[in-house]
């Protein structure tokens, strides 16, 4: 696999690695599950597959446990253009704030960068032939996407992360 220096050293750092809300079965908001704010402090998520099955939507389990991904231009957030901060749909983890979001034309959403270095982890993936560098929830082990070289400054990445694997919670309005 060959990587630039950069990212090499950018994976290796990702990979090691409140409000309470909760989220709702079915429900793209958080709700019932704890939202969990700030850099990650290395506590884990651990279940059974039964448990996730029970907690996610289908679509949520075949992204964030199955490793799939959804079809461009087909999840609920690749074209949100709101302010907040989208959270693992899994464990409530805060990944990215909207203000690392572009359009990157992918029909996916995309971000330069996490929230903080230590709340998304990465490994290599080698499967359908490809070298890509999957990103991860360090928190619960849950699938979000791709990590590529070809993004905007200042980081020159690209998040390509599946909207099933997170929840948009939006900023409250200021009066």
């Amino acid at each position: 696999m060959r990587h630039s220096k950069g990212l090499t050293v950018l994976a290796a750092i990702l990979f090691i690695g409140g409000a309470v809300m909760t989220f709702a079965k079915g429900k793209e908001t958080m709700k019932n599950k704890e939202c969990y704010a700030g850099k990650w402090r290395g506590d884990k998520v651990v279940k059974t597959d039964a448990e996730w099955k029970k907690e996610l939507t289908d679509e949520q389990y075949r992204i964030l446990r199955g490793q799939d991904t959804e079809r461009a231009c087909t999840g609920l957030y690749w074209n949100n253009h709101e302010k907040g901060v989208y959270h693992c749909a899994g464990c409530g983890l805060e990944l990215f704030v909207s203000g690392t979001k572009f359009d990157s034309g992918t029909g996916w959403p995309s971000f330069f960068g996490p929230i903080f270095p230590e709340n998304v982890a990465s490994k290599a993936d080698h499967s359908y032939g490809m070298d890509r560098v999957e990103v991860l929830c360090p928190r619960c082990g849950g699938h979000l996407g791709h990590v590529f070289e070809d993004g905007p400054k200042p980081t020159g990445l690209r998040y390509c992360i599946n909207s099933a694997a997170v929840v948009f919670v939006p900023d409250e309005k200021k009066k």
